[in-house]
């Protein structure tokens, strides 16, 4: 099991975050994907649903949000159209901070994830129009930390990347 971690700035369009990276977990359920949504709502990441990535360069002004890789191997593009594409399969884990860009590129017959948020929190889904723009920057500006990682409970990446200011980067867009 490996942390990739990803600084990305705002495009313009999509305005990613601008203090904490995007975590990528591999192989963080490996043999266990059954135990996913089940453990990210024991640590208290909930509101959680079974489905896919949309099509399309969209993002969460208003929550952080987890998405483990139930079944199958996608190509997705993170942090807008400049962004990184990445290839993740099955048992991987993304941490997406609030305003993080997230597209599906391709994938297999086979794809379920599983998304969740922090104390269950709503979500919405912003597309990068430009009347958004003064709104979501501010809410980005007020989402809170989470209390809990979504994998490890009470320690793991989020409090290893996010609860300090120490954010080392493995790339930055």
């Amino acid at each position: 099991m490996s942390t990739l971690v990803f600084n990305f700035k705002d495009d313009g369009f999509i305005p990613n975050n601008p203090t904490l990276p995007v975590l990528i977990i591999q192989g963080a359920f490996q043999g266990r994907t059954t135990e996913i949504e089940d453990t990210f709502n024991k640590h208290n990441w909930k509101n959680s649903w079974v489905n896919g990535v949309f099509p399309y360069h969209h993002y969460h002004s208003n929550v952080h949000e987890v998405l483990g890789v139930k079944a199958g191997t996608a190509r997705l593009i993170i942090g807008g159209e400049n962004g990184q594409e990445l290839t993740v399969q099955t048992g991987d884990v993304l941490l997406l901070p609030a305003g993080t860009g997230h597209k599906k590129l391709e994938c297999s017959d086979d794809f379920k994830i599983v998304g969740a948020y922090p104390e269950g929190m709503s979500y919405n889904v912003k597309t990068g129009e430009e009347s958004d723009r003064p709104q979501v920057l501010h809410d980005i500006e007020q989402v809170p930390l989470p209390m809990t990682d979504p994998v490890f409970g009470n320690k793991g990446p989020i409090f290893d990347y996010w609860h300090t200011n120490e954010n080392p980067q493995i790339s930055s867009n």
